[in-house]
């Protein structure tokens, strides 16, 4: 059986904040480390049935950016939640709040 690993390692500032998020994956096409801004990460705990996340950003994360991430975010929850249960509808519907979303944002940048 072929395994995987993605490693996260964050750099914090004295009081905990992140300053640097950094990660790596044995299958990413270039070798070593690459930085990002921002992480979200939501696992499912069958047994209690619930989602457990971890959202991580840094202190330069700019705010557009970041109403940015999650409207992407959802975006690709969308997709995933039509690649795996198969409900049209209910994609449709998160993509429709994704664009609602988005033109509030590009309305605020201007």
């Amino acid at each position: 059986m072929k395994e995987s690993e993605i490693i996260f390692k964050i750099e914090l500032d004295q009081n905990n904040i992140p300053e640097k998020i950094l990660w790596n994956a044995t299958d990413k096409p270039e070798a070593g480390f690459s930085e990002s801004k921002s992480i979200s990460l939501a696992l499912w705990d069958h047994e209690q049935k619930n989602t457990l996340r971890i959202d991580l950003w840094t202190k330069e994360m700019p705010v557009n950016e970041m109403k940015r991430f999650y409207i992407d975010c959802l975006g690709g929850l969308a997709q995933s939640l039509l690649t795996s249960t198969g409900d049209e509808i209910m994609s449709q519907e998160i993509n429709l709040l994704c664009e609602k979303l988005a033109e509030r944002v590009r309305k605020s940048e201007s």
